[in-house]
């Protein structure tokens, strides 16, 4: 017996060091499915490249899951080092002072290489402070684009490799497409309160809020109910009455995919990381890309669309080591091939311009037509105060409400300006509660 542990104990002592040294960080996350499958991936491959550090990635649930669960966690103690937070959750991250290590601090701190002018403008403006320090680690950034039918396109007489550039082509190609019998509706569309008002806003160049869309400060207000949105959401109700658009759901508009899929309707705008799921289950059509519709009497329009998915945000009370293995990581994970390979796979923008390139000189645009139509929209005109995102309190649950009011519009019970004046008056409550909430 004796002897046996002293075999076990010599044999602990002759392991490498570094195999018993390995500092652990703990990342979580809200990517489940292949995504999650690719996420865990792109860990191992970490893993396997040093010795010093051992990410481990726990997944959380949903995205809002996965947030409340990492502040709940902060509070008892027991937080990730890493967690994966959803865009409209950028405010209440911000505001959680004390729990939240700067990226840009971090990675000072920490001696990493890191300069903000590496990632695509758009990203690092939405998640920046207003003197440019990046806060937080973008990680699967995405935005809307037009996908269409290019086979029923050509049964209504159309350019299959022509998308529709203005909402007036949108609306003339859908009743051509209509009136020919080659499908039954002109388009849908998946989140509407961060397709069809949120990057409406931004590509139009229209304010989302005040104090640079609550980039100044939480004292900011919702300004959504301006003339262009008006216009565009009265649109949005008759184009409905007509059959030109059909409704997809709130949220995330789960139902607006199928109504794509099955040809019922010629053209869906959604995310474009949504990519691998249309090319998936359009098997029986081919797909077209194109930027979002706008309206050519908008000036400054179209300017550049906003991004949605996430980043990883670095909560506070661990280690100085612990940290450092942190910024090694996210050194790796900004790094091209990286990347570009996680772009190339799931989608989401390339968050660095180096990886944008080496996706062109692997050939990789010319060989799938139509995957860099979201990096030429993102990156079309320099961001203004206007077009650089948003942030607000409690946006989670003003997002609940665009989807209500957009409701309310489509059976008729409130005109377009009414619903959006809903949205300003209820939203901007919430927005207050959280002000006074955190100040």
């Amino acid at each position: 017996m004796t002897r046996t542990f002293l075999l076990a104990a010599t044999a602990m002592i002759a392991l490498p060091l570094s195999a018993q040294a390995q500092t652990k960080v703990e990342w979580w996350h809200a990517m489940g499915g292949e995504l999650g499958t690719k996420l865990e991936e792109i860990v191992a491959g970490y893993n396997a490249s040093q010795d010093q550090y051992e990410v481990v990635p726990v997944f959380k649930g949903t995205y809002p899951e996965t947030m409340t669960g990492a502040i709940a966690a902060f509070r008892a103690g027991q937080q990730p080092h890493i967690v994966q937070v959803y865009e409209v959750g950028t405010g209440t991250m911000m505001a959680a002072e004390g729990a939240i290590y700067p990226v840009y601090q971090l990675m000072q701190d920490a001696g990493a290489t890191f300069n903000p002018a590496d990632y695509l403008p758009a990203v690092v403006g939405y998640y920046a402070d207003t003197d440019g320090n990046m806060l937080s680690m973008p990680f699967n950034s995405s935005t809307p684009i037009l996908y269409y039918n290019k086979d029923v396109f050509e049964k209504a007489g159309l350019n299959p490799e022509k998308a529709p550039e203005t909402w007036a082509e949108v609306e003339e190609f859908s009743k051509k497409i209509i009136d020919s019998g080659a499908a039954n509706c002109g388009f849908t569309s998946g989140w509407i309160s961060w397709v069809q008002l949120e990057n409406f806003s931004a590509w139009h160049n229209q304010q989302i809020g005040t104090l640079e869309n609550g980039f100044g400060g939480i004292d900011s207000e919702l300004t959504v109910n301006g003339p262009a949105q008006v216009k565009h959401w009265e649109n949005m109700k008759r184009w409905q009455d007509e059959s030109i658009f059909q409704y997809g759901g709130p949220v995330g508009g789960n139902d607006a995919p199928p109504k794509f899929y099955a040809q019922e309707c010629a053209m869906y705008m959604n995310s474009s990381a949504s990519r691998a799921g249309v090319v998936a289950n359009a098997k029986d059509f081919e797909v077209g890309y194109g930027m979002l519709p706008y309206y050519d009497d908008v000036e400054g329009a179209p300017q550049n669309s906003i991004i949605g998915g996430a980043t990883l945000w670095v909560l506070a009370g661990h280690e100085d080591e612990e940290y450092k293995g942190v910024a090694d990581f996210f050194s790796y994970l900004s790094s091209a091939e990286v990347q570009a390979d996680w772009h190339q796979f799931s989608g989401y923008l390339p968050i660095t311009t180096a990886a944008y390139e080496l996706g062109k000189s692997q050939g990789y645009y010319a060989k799938t037509p139509g995957t860099d139509v979201a990096i030429r929209q993102i990156t079309l005109n320099k961001p203004t105060p206007n077009s650089k995102g948003l942030r607000f309190g409690n946006y989670v649950q003003v997002r609940a409400i665009i989807d209500e009011e957009f409701e309310h519009l489509l059976s008729g019970g409130k005109s377009a300006q009414e619903a959006l004046d809903a949205v300003v008056e209820r939203g901007n409550a919430l927005i207050r509660d959280f002000q006074d909430s955190n100040s």
